[in-house]
């Protein structure tokens, strides 16, 4: 069984991380792609061998050539182009924010059930190996009771002072605290349970002009944030995003993990460059790393983290190889739509909870 997708979006994401996940594939196809400029749409496909080109996505929609689309294009167009390939009873895989607010998220949730098809919301970073690792180890009990956690994702690409859509509020839905703070607000509710209340504070710490590139006004996002998360198991824990911290590595970006319980404490770090490191103790223990067993890496790179994450999903089953797994062998599928509606919720309560210098209950959001 041949599944045939489409795909939305011509981005370097698209063409790094989709579209070589997908050319091997033993059950999918990718048998179309749309983009905005039909050259560089073109060349994509001439570089990837997809016989449609689409300028149109309400037209690669109607097509009839593809079962599934990957939506891969700028935050802003997500919600419409999803709800016209749900509408027509597409399987869609889509990029976070799945809108640019929860009501959208919301929406697509809701007919993405039911319409019965598959769908998928890519946190990307549960995927990766250690992460996967320190996951089932916290499930095992560990750490026993979950006390609190802290994580802090370190990035750069917001240090420039020049206008970048993804501070243009209008057009991202959020700053930093959506863009970096959506993947780690994942994890978090991931390792210890659903978010109850968030208290939040962002930055703006790189001043950034008042206009965009067409001289149009425009609200500015935040370059980083502080998000104080009660868990509804009762513990504790604070998400930490930056895009203004100067980390000289590959990815311009280093993660740094910290889980504490009543049974003991668990460190994950990650430089993106050669280290990838969980280091843990029990009660009564000291303080080890820990050897990953083989079955989080399979046939992952373990020399550079670059070349794990390129490994994990271009080669394994997770992301878009595993979307299209699980439309052929009718499979679950997670994260999916409601996971990335429920953090778009968290996202919009951390927001209002800087607006308004208070703690917000999450479920108060769009009730």
């Amino acid at each position: 069984m041949t599944i045939r997708i489409g795909m939305i979006g011509t981005s370097w994401w698209a063409d790094s991380m989709y579209l070589p996940a997908l050319k091997n594939h033993p059950h999918g196809q990718v048998t179309a792609i749309c983009g905005r400029n039909r050259d560089t749409a073109q060349k994509v496909a001439d570089e990837w061998g997809i016989p449609q080109v689409y300028t149109d996505y309400n037209a690669l929609i109607d097509s009839g050539d593809v079962q599934a689309i990957i939506i891969s294009t700028p935050n802003d167009t997500h919600y419409p182009i999803a709800i016209r390939a749900l509408e027509a009873g597409l399987h869609v895989l889509c990029e976070k924010p799945l809108g640019l607010t929860y009501a959208e998220a919301r929406h697509m949730a809701e007919l993405a059930e039911a319409k019965g098809v598959k769908h998928l919301t890519p946190f990307t970073y549960s995927h990766m190996p250690t992460n996967r690792y320190v996951k089932d180890l916290i499930d095992g009990g560990y750490i026993g009771k979950p006390y609190h956690l802290n994580l802090r994702y370190y990035a750069g690409y917001g240090r420039s002072g020049e206008y970048f859509w993804r501070f243009d509020v209008g057009k991202a839905g959020a700053g930093a605290v959506g863009d970096i703070g959506s993947h780690f607000l994942y994890l978090a509710s991931w390792y210890y349970g659903k978010i109850a209340s968030v208290s939040c504070q962002l930055s703006y710490n790189v001043p950034r002009p008042p206009v965009d590139a067409s001289g149009q006004s425009y609200t500015v996002g935040d370059d980083a944030a502080i998000i104080t998360l009660q868990f509804e198991n009762g513990a504790q824990g604070v998400v930490h995003v930056t895009t203004a911290a100067h980390e000289p590595t590959p990815f311009g970006q280093t993660h740094h993990m910290e889980f504490h319980g009543s049974e003991g404490t668990l460190y994950n770090f990650c430089d993106w460059n050669t280290v990838q490191r969980v280091s843990g103790a029990r009660q009564g223990e000291k303080m080890q790393e820990h050897i990953i067993p083989e079955i989080y890496w399979g046939s992952a790179r373990r020399d550079t983290v670059p070349n794990t994450y390129q490994d994990v999903f271009r080669t394994q089953d997770f992301m878009a190889r595993e979307f299209v797994t699980a439309i052929a062998e009718n499979l679950p599928l997670k994260p999916d739509f409601h996971d990335g509606a429920y953090i778009q919720r968290v996202i919009e309560a951390a927001v209002q909870s800087h607006h308004q210098c208070c703690w917000v209950d999450v479920e108060s959001v769009g009730a």
